[in-house]
């Protein structure tokens, strides 16, 4: 930790129970600790009193986590260190586990890296509602990133110091953690998990997690960076990746997608069926583009399937869905081609088409995905054996 010039911080509020048991535990590795006490109200005060020899931040009032970590991360960079680990004051965090973020940055040749440590959400005594939370993190961190992690939630991780000091936040509370690693990715650091233990211990535990109010905040960033992602962050990373292929190699890897795995290629073809066959006329070209590249699929096949609704197949499609329309809802009339293709009697059956359009779809897009899976990944393997 001292040659790679890293710290460890540890935001606390009112949790005396296992707070001296986390800096005890941190100080068995590392005496380089910034304690900072977000105006704790019951005997934080008096703990910290034994630990004097340690760098300690004291807030007047409770202003929310993410607020003690900045704090935690201005005093670190004026201290020179370009690496902090955070661990949270609960106890739910094992102190010896510090050694699993120092080696992984030790060993990486990437030193522009975020980690998070990646807890055991399926373990016993996880709370049901923490599993959900991080599930929901996880997917609109990828949405927003294009990176997939196991766990997006954790308080454990080590932070690279030369990176964030330079970006600007806004928010204090619990999305923090939440902002931070999203901005840290726009800006290409090397976001990655590692595992850690956690306890869950609810007789000591103390959160400060409030459902309503906090999961309110999250939601809101959320929109808000997912508005930045589609209207900045894809159109900035699309023309970045433009120049730096240049026009060949931006053809055949970025739009044609020729390195793309099969499930990949399958999941573009369920898209690009789902949105042609959907009651969305008008809307099915600007739909599957954005969505293919708001999901990172396959543009081009994405768009060529979505093409099942061309002018000569509408009149079939429009039939199909009617039908599936008429079994799912249980309505029983007379539907044919003639009526269709004469005056257009599908309007007064209009709730059984849109139901059966959906249903259809959804239908068609799992069947044509996984047959298309099955056939990517026939042709994949053929190549790894001539090769």
């Amino acid at each position: 930790m001292e040659a790679l010039r890293c710290c460890v911080i540890i935001p606390t509020y009112n949790n005396e129970k296992t707070l001296a048991r986390v800096i005890d535990g941190v100080l068995n590795i590392t005496s380089n600790i910034i304690i900072v006490n977000d105006g704790a109200t019951d005997g934080t005060a008096e703990i910290l009193n034994n630990y004097k020899s340690l760098v300690q931040i004291h807030l007047p009032i409770n202003q929310g986590k993410g607020n003690a970590l900045r704090e935690g991360f201005k005093r670190a960079v004026e201290s020179n260190f370009d690496y902090a680990i955070t661990i949270d004051s609960d106890g739910q965090h094992f102190p010896e586990d510090i050694a699993v973020f120092i080696d992984m940055l030790k060993t990486s040749e990437d030193k522009n890296l975020l980690l998070i440590g990646a807890r055991n959400m399926t373990q016993e005594g996880v709370p049901k509602k923490s599993s959900f939370g991080n599930k929901f993190s996880n997917f609109w961190f990828w949405f927003e990133t294009g990176i997939k992690l196991q766990d997006t939630q954790s308080g454990y991780r080590l932070y690279p110091l030369n990176i964030i000091k330079d970006i600007t936040f806004f928010t204090k509370k619990f999305e923090f953690e939440i902002e931070v690693i999203v901005k840290s990715a726009w800006r290409g650091v090397n976001v990655m998990n590692v595992p850690v233990k956690v306890l869950y211990d609810e007789s000591e535990r103390v959160s400060h997690f409030r459902p309503f109010k906090d999961f309110t905040r999250i939601s809101i960033l959320n929109t808000w960076f997912v508005i930045v992602t589609l209207f900045y962050i894809k159109p900035r990373d699309f023309i970045r990746s433009f120049k730096k292929k240049g026009f060949r190699k931006f053809l055949a890897e970025d739009l044609f997608g020729v390195n793309d795995s099969p499930m990949k290629k399958a999941q573009s073809i369920a898209l690009g069926v789902f949105i042609g066959i959907s009651p969305l006329w008008g809307f099915h070209t600007l739909l599957v583009i954005f969505l293919a590249v708001a999901l990172n699929l396959n543009k081009v096949i994405a768009f060529t399937f979505s093409n099942v609704s061309l002018p000569p197949f509408i009149p079939f499609v429009l039939l199909a869905s009617v039908q599936v329309g008429s079994w799912v809802t249980g309505s029983e009339f007379e539907v044919s081609m003639d009526l269709i293709n004469e005056n257009f009697e599908i309007i007064k059956h209009l709730k059984s088409y849109i139901i059966g359009s959906f249903t259809l779809a959804i239908l068609a897009a799992l069947a044509l995905g996984f047959v298309g899976y099955i056939a990517f990944s026939l042709v994949d393997r053929k190549k790894v054996n001539v090769v």
